[in-house]
């Protein structure tokens, strides 16, 4: 029965594996940028760039006011669309740079004024906002189309580029963060020159009339995300607003190794939307959304353990910066599986066209997220207990998730 199995989904678990290749070897790879990086910077300085990096993944998603959803969708299921929703993607970006500089700049005087100059700031915010996440498009579309080793290779060579930007960054004169945002931006705008070439070749068109039964979904889209990210990353802000850049760089390095984590979860969940926008009704079954947030959750924290286990045995592996904060890893060891169920039944509502209630879930996920961040480091913030309680503040955060996730997944799916 085993073999008959696998043999039906041979497909499938090929496209898996391709997809997941990119995500092993970036996880090998991005450890070496983290190492690189984080005994390279002052932990302060470390805390800091995580958090003003975080700020530019939140606001690349205002970038093109979500159109890179109607884009993906139409790569999924409409390919020869590409050339026409490339051009508005286009027009969509330009259309939003505006916003994107304005929220910027709020975002640095109200969080990182004391601690990072605006040129500085700016300088990060562009290569993770606009040069890299135009990189992540291309990926996207070359995914809608299949192309899951192209897209492959250009996450592993995007991971690369930023990785040998930090270990040259740890051999030259300079260590300050002002001089790290300028290689950053380098290896950023490699990344997107090398992008471009994997393009699918098509000739670009601007139909406004395609656009307007889109925009709708764009929106919802670009609205769940931005609140996506912000309940993901406002923790750093918090903690950096409240604890001082030194708080903020031992939780953004605790954070950092937790995410590694989500890589090969997030090559799943990507399949998994695919797979759901062609059949909707696919999680019907009990048994099936058990058994699939079940080993989300085992391998989320079993991957977190493993790693915990070896830093117990050489604990300078990660660098002498790290070697005192990895300590702290095993006291975190839930908040991987709990933090990647709540990405992972958000991406449920996507892939089933239910954007807007992923839009008012996620606003309520962040604002209960920013509540107990606050409580915790108001109160624990000098003692190394907050810590600890991350596991219950992802656990309650999780429950919220669920309760949401499955009431709405009751609805009528929504063909986008």
């Amino acid at each position: 029965m085993i073999v008959r199995q696998l043999k039906q989904q041979a497909d499938i678990l090929r496209d898996y594996f391709s997809v997941i290749s990119g995500s092993a070897g970036r996880v090998v790879i991005s450890l070496a940028y983290f190492i690189a990086l984080a005994n390279t910077l002052s932990i302060a300085d470390f805390g800091v760039f995580a958090t003003a990096s975080a700020t530019g993944v939140v606001l690349s998603r205002l970038v093109s006011f979500g159109f890179v959803s109607p884009l993906y969708r139409i790569a999924t299921v409409k390919p020869q669309l590409i050339g026409a929703y490339t051009g508005g993607y286009l027009a969509a970006i330009v259309l939003s740079l505006p916003f994107v500089a304005l929220a910027a700049w709020a975002v640095h005087a109200i969080f990182f004024g004391r601690d990072i100059g605006f040129g500085v700031f700016a300088v990060i915010i562009v290569a993770e906002a606009l040069l890299w996440r135009s990189a992540e498009v291309v990926i996207i579309v070359n995914n809608g189309l299949n192309r899951f080793g192209k897209a492959a290779i250009l996450v592993i060579f995007g991971t690369v580029t930023r990785a040998a930007a930090a270990i040259l960054f740890a051999f030259s004169a300079e260590s300050d963060l002002a001089h790290w945002a300028w290689w950053y931006l380098a290896a950023n705008g490699i990344s997107l020159l090398v992008a471009l070439w994997f393009y699918p070749r098509v000739k670009l068109r601007f139909v406004p009339a395609l656009y307007k039964r889109r925009i709708a979904d764009a929106l919802a889209v670009a609205g769940a995300e931005i609140l996506f990210y912000v309940q993901m990353e406002l923790d750093k802000l918090l903690v950096l607003s409240i604890g001082g850049p030194r708080i903020a760089g031992i939780y953004a390095i605790l954070m950092r190794l937790v995410d590694l984590t989500a890589l090969p979860i997030r090559s799943f969940n990507m399949m998994l939307v695919q797979r759901l926008m062609r059949t909707p009704d696919m999680l019907r079954s009990l048994k099936i959304k058990a058994g699939l947030e079940g080993g989300v959750f085992l391998v989320s924290t079993t991957a977190l353990a493993a790693l915990a286990l070896f830093l117990y045995f050489f604990p300078r592996a990660l660098g002498s910066n790290v070697a005192g904060i990895v300590a702290l890893l095993p006291l975190v060891i839930l908040v991987p599986g709990f933090r990647n169920l709540v990405e992972y039944q958000a991406e449920l509502l996507y892939a089933r066209g239910q954007s807007g209630l992923r839009t008012v879930n996620l606003a309520i996920l962040a604002g209960a997220k920013a509540l107990l961040v606050y409580l915790l480091f108001t109160r624990l913030g000098a003692d190394d207990a907050w810590v600890i309680w991350l596991n219950a503040i992802f656990a309650a955060l999780y429950l919220l998730s669920l309760a949401l996730t499955y009431r709405g997944l009751r609805l009528p799916a929504k063909r986008v």
